[in-house]
């Protein structure tokens, strides 16, 4: 039973609506703005059903005039007539009101009247017969198998008897064998006529003897290949054994001066020397803008990468000559027609290869096209354009639409507001192991102390040997580009550390209550550089507070399910304010896997009513990847997320703002 069934425009004007169920005449409301938002806006429109809450709603486009029809009904309900409906109301609704279309055009919609209930309810009953009208499949009886045809007699096997076929394409070979080399060698032939008697008297001997025969073979054949082998020159000097460490023309002999390891430190921050380092090689370009987030550029070499439509062919090409240059060239030009599916899939098929080579995933990439296809199909296209320009232009608009979500994270606004409401901003980070997560956690901190917040890291990867050192080190180095003399005394980063093997929950809510807001005799305290052992946690230095707090987890694959019920457990219980995945850019079709299962975990695990999935992803390693950028599209594409930072270097200003029209032109590059 459906629940609905309406037909709209794309501009939004509803030209008629089926209501099955009881209920307000809104209910379709909901159901149909989510997929206007979720798939039509957002061009993905590769499968042509939606889930909706308890409803699963499937559409169908008619790109010529610009309707889209949708049905909807109770996915718990299995509805085969359903594609059959929408396709004989689709072709109905359009034969009755074609000329209406055409000669009114928009006024016609905004006018009209569609009476069309008389109609739909005949299809309706004729789709709900067809599907109970199927006669059940019937068994094949015994003589109609293949079984019936054979004899008893050939389905005999006798053991040691060869078939009979195999024996017969033998004898073919051998005859051919024996007709090319009888004149070059006779004495073969010989040879080849004692082979069927020796056999025969094989089969005459006794196991026993058949075996005592078979072992003196072996050792003869034994005997004669340990002849060869001593008669092979030994080697005139053997090389001699164990490695030698390589020595570089401009490298360091000495290796006491690259040991920078001190036991007597045993990794606490007091005892470490200050580190002397040249800050242009932490902070890369000196003449940048301090706290700004810049734009992921793309430089393309290739000028000529758009396919250009001549429009004036008077000129004939000079390497085919003649009339055949003109036609060769007006030959992909469509004029005044609608575009159909045959003259697509060429295309598209191009089209999906490309895109699989530049890493998208290859589901991702069928989807894609499949969307592209159905927005097209259909339409009119005008004069002097070509089916592949119009295709390519149609998923460059598809990519730049799938690279801007329908949320925009903006960092710096949220911090504001958290300050506002005198409490911590916090930021989780998650994802595989190696994508770069301390590191591209140390580069937004250094953006976030350039904007004049204060930074609080929680070292929650317990598990990882020298996960801790690392965060000790970029806070090191970052509390050296940015002391606390330039900001009044005031600490702008500072590590929470538990040391190794503890509960990354319980780490993170510590921290979390460590850089909150107190206040002191009524007066707010923040800053402050008090090292943060058992002593200064009950000390009145504690009463100070942090702008953001940044958690960094331990590294974990998306099958490990006791590391992703703790990551699940640990986003649960301490609610950050935004949950970010790291992943790398390098990835292809692994990037669709450990996203879905990241998702999947921190909903199966969550114990809230509303699991708090994914908020936005971090895509690292993008300097390694050229212009093979398809990850960016995989991971937005499934998760519907904004990609907030983009990593792309080795220094803490090495952190850029996604563009997507710079990530779709080295998407596009031949």
């Amino acid at each position: 039973m459906l629940d609905f069934f309406t037909i709209f425009s794309k501009g939004g004007l509803v030209l008629w609506c089926f209501q099955g169920v009881r209920g307000p005449a809104a209910a379709a409301t909901a159901p149909v703005n989510a997929l206007i938002r979720s798939v039509l806006l957002q061009e993905r429109g590769g499968n042509n059903s939606f889930t909706h809450e308890a409803l699963t709603l499937k559409y169908k486009l008619d790109n010529q005039f610009e309707l889209v029809f949708v049905v909807g009904f109770q996915k718990i309900l299995t509805l085969t007539y359903v594609d059959k409906l929408i396709d004989d109301v689709h072709k109905e609704f359009r034969d009755k009101y074609r000329n209406e279309f055409q000669q009114k055009g928009t006024l016609g919609l905004l006018n009209g009247t569609f009476d069309f209930k008389d109609d739909f309810m005949r299809l309706l009953r004729d789709a709900e017969e067809s599907s109970k009208v199927r006669a059940p499949t019937v068994m094949k009886t015994f003589e109609q198998s293949l079984k019936s045809q054979k004899t008893v007699k050939c389905m005999i096997e006798t053991r040691g008897e060869k078939p009979k076929e195999k024996v017969k394409n033998k004898k073919n070979k051998g005859s051919k064998k024996e007709g090319t080399e009888a004149v070059a060698v006779p004495g073969k032939a010989s040879a080849g006529d004692k082979q069927p008697s020796a056999a025969g008297e094989r089969e005459e001997l006794t196991k026993d003897e058949i075996l005592q025969k078979n072992r003196e073979e072996f050792f003869k054949r034994h005997m004669k290949a340990g002849e060869k082998s001593s008669k092979s020159p030994k080697p005139e000097a053997q090389k001699e054994k164990g490695k030698k460490p390589r020595v570089w023309d401009l490298g360091n002999s000495n290796a006491k001066v690259l040991d920078y390891s001190n036991s007597a430190t045993n990794g606490s921050a007091e005892a470490c020397p200050v580190e002397e380092f040249d800050p242009d090689t932490a902070l890369g370009d000196r003449n940048r803008e301090p706290g700004r987030l810049y734009d992921l550029e793309y430089e393309s070499d290739d000028e000529a990468e758009e396919e250009k439509v001549i429009q004036n062919p008077s000129k004939p090409s000079a390497k085919k000559g003649g009339l055949g240059g003109m036609f060769g060239m007006l030959k992909g030009l469509v004029g005044s027609k609608s575009l159909t599916r045959e003259d697509m899939d060429p295309v598209l098929e191009k089209m999906k290869d490309h895109l699989i080579a530049k890493n998208v995933a290859a589901e991702i990439a069928v989807q894609l096209c499949e969307s592209v296809a159905k927005k097209l199909e259909g339409k009119v296209m005008g004069t002097f354009t070509t089916v592949t320009s119009t295709v390519k232009q149609a998923l460059q608009e598809a990519l730049v639409q799938i690279l801007q979500p329908q949320r925009r994270v903006d960092v710096l606004r949220d911090v504001m507001d958290a300050q506002r409401h005198r409490r911590p901003y916090v930021v989780t980070f998650c994802g595989v192991n190696g994508v770069g997560k301390s590191t591209n956690l140390a580069k937004i901190s250094f953006w976030l102390i350039e904007n004049g917040f204060s930074v609080l890291i929680a070292a929650c990867d317990t598990f990882r040997a020298g996960a801790v050192e690392q965060l000790r080190t970029h806070t090191r180095r970052l509390n050296a580009l940015h002391p606390p003399e330039s900001h009044g005394g005031r600490t702008m980063v500072q590590l929470y550390e538990k040391g190794y093997g503890k509960d990354a929950a319980g780490i993170a809510m510590e921290a979390i209550s460590y850089g909150r807001w107190k206040t002191v005799g009524g007066r707010r305290r923040f800053g402050g550089s008090v090292p943060l052992n058992a002593a200064s946690l009950s000390s009145p230095a504690r009463n100070q507070g942090f702008d953001v707090v940044l958690v960094d987890t331990a590294g974990r694959m998306q099958d490990n399910a006791p590391l992703m019920t703790a990551l699940a457990k640990l986003i649960a219980v301490n609610a950050p304010d935004l949950v970010l995945f790291v992943g790398e850019a390098l990835v292809g079709n692994e990037a669709v896997d450990q996203l879905v299962k990241f998702n999947k975990a921190l909903a199966d695990h969550s114990m809230a009513q509303t699991p708090r999935l994914i908020d936005g992803i971090v895509l690292t390693k993008f300097d390694t990847i050229d212009d093979k950028v398809g990850a960016a599209i995989s991971m937005t594409y499934i998760t519907s997320k904004p990609i907030v930072f983009v990593g792309t270097g080795q220094t803490y200003c090495d952190l850029r703002s996604l563009n997507a029209k710079a990530v779709v032109a080295a998407l596009m590059k031949a």
